[in-house]
């Protein structure tokens, strides 16, 4: 134990916890001092039993070399010694800071020695002759002022702890700690204010809280705080915003914790009152949430919002719609949605990258927000499409204005990267109350209007009507129909054949594709290929064609006589599938058709889509042996400037332009136009859709070489083909 704090407590702050270590407590050791042997022997019979270690000293020097080499709790000495007297001794024990208490002894009768023991710190002095009692008294009294001496050194050593790790814990919290007193003045802060918002302990001690809270959010402080005298057991929770010294932030935000300091009692002021305990001030912890609500507040943005375009999303507008529709009911007044869908993104997205798709959406989200008043919403629902709901719409026609709008708002190019983009938008309107009267109902009504302008050729807006759900539900049917179609081998190949003009033989035919269906009946290619191409089904519906034609093929070149050519469609999705010529190249192996018997027709759209793309298959095809025809020639989006680049071998003149031809001795300039393009290119020239006597003269006299139409054969199936072939020979 150390002789200067024997009952020294050992505080250690681990990773933990805290630990305190105690000693384990020491035997009662007594010096005794005096140079009568008989004086000792009776000392120590005197103490032995009392539980004490006893050493005995017989002089001065003997007894400054036990001190020195031994901790001594009580020093029995005698005043006259041999070679020193004992206050020589005590003031060598205050020199070394003994912590050891003095029983001074002396047979001398003077007042002055007992003086000069006292004065040098000696708990007692006993004169010679003293009682047993006496003797054992003064021990135990002094011992017992040592205990309390000691336990009082204790006491403060573990406060001076508890306050050196209160201290510690205090300032290595992530939060502001701080107190008030009554009048809300700050009485304690700890270090942690500094970092956080840039006041040190000595600007806010002594100040008002007011000083610290920022202006927006005193009267709430002023509140919570009033509130604190009501109560003397008061917690309360708070969020505020304090004022901050830091440039680049006016303040954080906080979460506090408060609670009242009491404790101690009043005096009652009545006999049968309770006391009460006194009221010192307020304890809080502030808890920096600056981040995490920003955290939040970014969590519920983008939950609401469509992070590309920074319009609400589908979820946001829905909830906005469903309270526009509240306040319509509320007021009896209409509202409208509408339906917006960018009309050629997809091919622009897909040509250009999608980093120009996305610049595209977020310049013409621009554009339309522009043509809104501030009341209406505008939303991305998802990819190319957009919505809006005009609340408080006094006409129908307010709609349509609005629709007009926003269609102008797109009609000018959109610079994107170095490209001029021009695109158009579709959009369908749904009124209510006459088209619906819940969220769902709208939206649904109005994406039906959207397609239906679609299908009428798009650039444009139309109002719902109640017809469209029946053709939207026969389409859903039919689609489903369609996909049962393959596995039930329902669909088949008819052929029309092509005719020679000069010869009337049977040259070739195309493959046109039917749909038996079990309740519509005999179904035409343009009934459902549509769908299919929706949908995704072209791809596996075009395989099952491969197939299908090369095994006819078969079968006409079993007929023998001249070989005849197959004119077989294909869409331009098909197509574009990298395994599209691998495909067609293993189907003719299989079935042993060479490709000198099959011509490809693809529609002049194809352009359009991906003209460089199209040019690599269509030349890989001409390499196999394959023919090229470019069918429906002038009614799409023609550019000369790509079909001169195309391995294009035949030219089919579409049969729009064929039935006006009436009288043989008119001018049909379209026609003409066409034929004079397919001699300047050397390309071959089939006429579709010839029906009378007229229309053949015609044609054959402007040069046309193959006719294909009801005047010749209507499409038949591969039977019937089969006779005629065989009448042929």
């Amino acid at each position: 134990m150390s002789h200067d704090n024997p009952t020294q407590w050992d505080f250690t702050l681990a990773s933990h916890g805290l630990t305190v270590a105690l000693p384990a407590p020491e035997p009662t050791q007594l010096l005794l001092v005096d140079d009568e042997p008989l004086m000792l022997a009776s000392l120590s019979v005197l103490l032995s039993n009392q539980g004490f270690v006893l050493i005995t000293a017989a002089s001065g020097t003997e007894a400054m070399q036990k001190l020195s080499q031994t901790h001594f709790d009580l020093v029995l000495l005698d005043l006259r010694l041999p070679d020193m007297n004992g206050h020589e001794i005590m003031d060598y024990m205050n020199g070394q800071a003994m912590d050891t208490h003095v029983i001074v002894t002396s047979g001398d009768a003077g007042i002055d020695a007992a003086i000069g023991a006292l004065r040098r710190g000696a708990y007692d002095y006993l004169r010679k002759p003293y009682s047993r009692e006496e003797l054992l008294k003064a021990v135990h009294n002094a011992l017992q002022q040592r205990r309390l001496e000691a336990e009082n050194k204790s006491i403060a050593w573990k406060l001076e702890g508890s306050e050196r790790i209160y201290r510690y814990l205090v300032d290595s919290s992530p939060d502001i700690i701080f107190t008030l007193n009554h009048h809300g003045m700050i009485t304690f802060v700890n270090d942690r204010v500094q970092p956080l918002l840039g006041f040190s302990r000595e600007d806010l001690i002594g100040k008002h809280y007011a000083e610290l809270v920022h202006g927006l959010d005193i009267d709430r402080a002023d509140f919570v705080f009033g509130d604190s005298h009501r109560d003397h057991r008061w917690s309360r929770n708070i969020e505020l915003r304090l004022r901050s010294r830091h440039v680049e932030e006016e303040g954080r935000s906080f979460s506090i914790e408060l609670m009242t300091i009491s404790f101690g009692e009043q005096r009652a002021r009545a006999a049968n009152e309770p006391a009460k305990p006194q009221m010192l001030g307020v304890y809080g912890v502030a808890r920096d949430i600056t981040e995490s609500k920003r955290a939040d507040e970014l969590i519920a943005y983008q939950a609401y919002h469509d992070i590309l375009t920074a319009l609400p999303n589908r979820l946001l507008f829905k909830d906005r719609l469903n309270l526009a529709l509240l306040q319509a009911k509320r007021k009896k007044h209409d509202l409208a949605v509408m339906f917006v869908d960018l009309d050629r993104f997809k091919v622009v997205n897909d040509s250009l990258g999608h980093h120009i798709g996305d610049e595209l959406l977020q310049q013409a989200a621009v554009r339309l927000k522009s043509c809104l008043k501030q009341s209406d919403t505008l939303s991305r629902f998802g990819g190319d499409e957009f919505t809006v709901v005009l609340p408080e719409l006094d006409r129908a026609e307010d709609a349509a204005m609005v629709a007009l709008a926003l269609q102008k708002s797109l009609t000018l190019p959109f610079l994107l990267a170095g490209h001029s983009v021009h695109i158009s938008a579709s959009i369908g309107v749904a009124l209510y109350p006459q088209d619906g009267e819940s969220v769902d109902v709208l939206i649904r009504n109005a994406d039906l209007a959207m397609h239906s302008m679609k299908d009428q050729g798009r650039n444009g807006h139309a109002f719902f009507d109640r017809a469209m759900i029946n053709r939207s539900s026969e389409r859903i049917v039919l689609e489903h129909d369609l996909h049962m179609a393959l596995t039930r081998n329902e669909l088949e190949m008819c052929y029309q054949p092509q005719v020679d003009v000069t010869t009337g033989k049977i040259i070739g035919a195309e493959a046109l594709m039917r749909w038996n269906h079990p309740q519509r009946g005999f179904l035409g290619a343009g009934a459902f290929l549509p769908f299919a191409e929706e949908s995704g089904l072209i791809i596996p519906i075009s395989d099952w064609m491969l197939e299908a034609t090369c095994s006819d093929l078969l079968d006409w070149n079993a007929q023998g006589g001249e070989r005849m050519y197959l004119s077989i469609n294909l869409s331009p999705h098909y197509l574009e599938r990298g395994d599209f010529f691998d495909k067609l190249k293993n189907t003719l192996q299989r079935y042993l058709i060479s490709p000198d018997q099959i011509e490809v027709e693809v529609t002049e759209n194809i352009c359009i889509r991906n003209p460089l793309a199209a040019i690599e298959q269509l030349n890989k095809l001409c390499q196999l042996g394959v023919r090229v025809a470019i069918d429906d020639f002038g009614t799409g989006y023609s550019s000369l400037s790509y079909l001169h680049r195309f391995p294009i071998h035949v030219l089919k003149i579409d049969r729009s332009f064929v039935m006006p031809i009436e009288d043989e001795n008119l001018q049909f300039p379209v026609v003409l136009a066409i034929i004079s393009i397919a001699k300047g290119l050397g390309l071959k020239l089939v006429a579709e859709g010839v029906e009378t006597e007229v229309q053949k003269r015609y044609l054959k006299k402007a040069g046309c070489q193959v006719f294909q139409g009801y005047y010749f054969h209507k499409p038949m199936r591969q039977g019937a083909l089969l006779r005629l072939l065989k009448g042929q020979i």
